[in-house]
């Protein structure tokens, strides 16, 4: 307790990392009053239905990414979403299209002129997403919800509709600036910052929600409540642990004399993470996974059968049998396009370095792909487990609210931000010839989810 009240007098001191913290807080809450503003001509009090909807499921996910906005026809419903399906695209064109491929060599001027065709693409999403939220909104609203702006009782007007989309995508682009703010001048990845306090605005009514069930007369108790927290306390303990692991390889650099200077002659280590891929396989998987739910709900849950019928229980076996092998496989496909060990070879053998015991080049380069086979495997298989961690709980009869918070995206996402910022807050104390936030002073960041802004 001491270590922490001195940690935190030292974070005051530092006036830029201060104002840095300051500042984010207020971009923060920002967004966090955003989220409650309902979107114009919309009745608040007549929302049960669509909070209702979100509660599992796709829309249940969304509505957790953007903090409850969704389910509260907030000017903020679409969250930051429309813009991290953007970015993902561009990413994908990245690896397969020669024009982004170039663009990401050229440094900050094609980076910049990717965040521009990104921005473009996020307003073409959201303008895709604007009108079917409407739609699925007015579906769940009662005819008297969105009276002010109907041209009849039953009808929403034209200008409701343009009105309505026009905000939408303001609120998303506005989103998006916040998050770009927080980059800028702030403190972590803003991007993924909005996306974690979105997750964690949820954290404390799930939480409420789950003590008061456990309480009842069939709910198991004080007991069965506290069990749920030691069980969510260790996954996470895991995530941190998949986040951070790595596996190093030495380097060592041979002597090289340039005129009266000495180079190379130490040894290095390549960190290669256990989970290179990050999140990205679940967020593959999951949109693959979701297309038999979405057929499925044009029609009756009764008349279901056969394979719609099994891909349409989350918590059915063959649902996570088949979402865990598409996990692991995507683990693998992503780690191969974002990992090259030729090219690492071919870096290492200009550089005058060789892993000790192992030939510079093509053996090199076998021998670096061999390890993350092996490194990835174990790392592929836990990430499908922490992926179908909340149905594994749902079926022990947590609350689905609160079997969110034990895996999937959201936890996974809400462990590698807080790492990330931790790490940018630790780096600022060790700079000034403070103590870290912790005695080894080595707090690692993440690659889970970052979205540049």
């Amino acid at each position: 307790m001491k270590r922490f009240i001195e940690t935190i007098r030292n974070i005051y001191k530092i006036e830029e990392l201060r104002q840095r913290i300051l500042y984010t807080l207020g971009i923060v809450l920002i967004y966090r009053l955003g989220s409650f503003v309902v979107l114009p001509g919309v009745d608040p009090n007549q929302l049960a239905n669509l909070k209702h909807q979100t509660e599992s499921g796709l829309l249940g996910l969304l509505d957790m990414f953007s903090g409850g906005a969704f389910s509260q026809a907030s000017i903020f419903a679409l969250g930051i979403m429309p813009y991290i399906s953007a970015s993902i695209v561009i990413q994908l064109l990245g690896m397969a299209v020669p024009y982004f491929q170039k663009l990401q060599k050229e440094g900050e001027s094609g980076r910049r002129k990717i965040n521009q065709i990104t921005r473009y693409l996020t307003v073409i999403i959201t303008g895709f997403q604007a009108p079917a939220y409407i739609g699925n909104m007015i579906s769940q609203l009662p005819p008297e919800a969105i009276t002010p702006f109907s041209s009849t009782v039953t009808t929403p007007s034209t200008f409701f509709w343009v009105s309505t989309i026009v905000i939408l995508i303001s609120g998303t682009l506005f989103i998006m600036w916040l998050g770009e703010r927080i980059t800028d001048k702030g403190l972590g990845n803003g991007i993924s910052l909005i996306i974690m306090i979105g997750i964690i605005a949820r954290l404390p009514f799930a939480l409420a929600s789950e003590f008061f069930s456990r309480m009842e007369q069939q709910g198991g108790g004080l007991v069965m409540f506290l069990i749920e927290i030691v069980i969510l306390i260790i996954v996470i303990l895991l995530c941190i642990m998949l986040v951070q692991g790595t596996r190093r390889v030495p380097v060592q650099y041979a002597k090289r004399i340039v005129g009266n200077k000495q180079y190379g002659g130490v040894r290095q280590y390549i960190p290669l993470k256990v989970n290179a891929a990050g999140v990205m396989p679940i967020i593959f998987a999951q949109a693959l996974m979701f297309l038999p739910i979405t057929i499925a709900g044009f029609a009756q849950s009764e008349s279901l059968s056969g394979f719609l019928a099994a891909f349409s229980n989350m918590n059915g076996f063959w649902y996570n049998f088949v979402f865990a092998l598409m996990i692991i496989a995507f683990t693998y496909f992503y780690t191969a396009i974002t990992i090259n060990p030729n090219q690492m070879a071919e870096d290492m053998k200009k550089n005058g370095g060789f892993i000790p015991g192992v030939k510079p080049g093509k053996k090199t380069a076998e021998f670096l792909d061999t390890i993350m086979s092996r490194i990835t495997l174990p790392g592929s298989i836990f990430l499908a487990f922490v992926a179908i961690m909340p149905s594994l709980v749902g079926l022990m009869g947590v609350s689905r609210q609160f079997a969110q918070f034990y895996g999937g995206t959201s936890l996974l996402i809400l462990v590698g931000v807080v790492l990330d910022t931790l790490q940018q807050i630790e780096s600022h104390l060790l700079m000034r010839h403070y103590d870290g936030l912790t005695k080894s002073g080595r707090i690692k960041g993440r690659s889970s989810f970052s979205v540049s802004g």
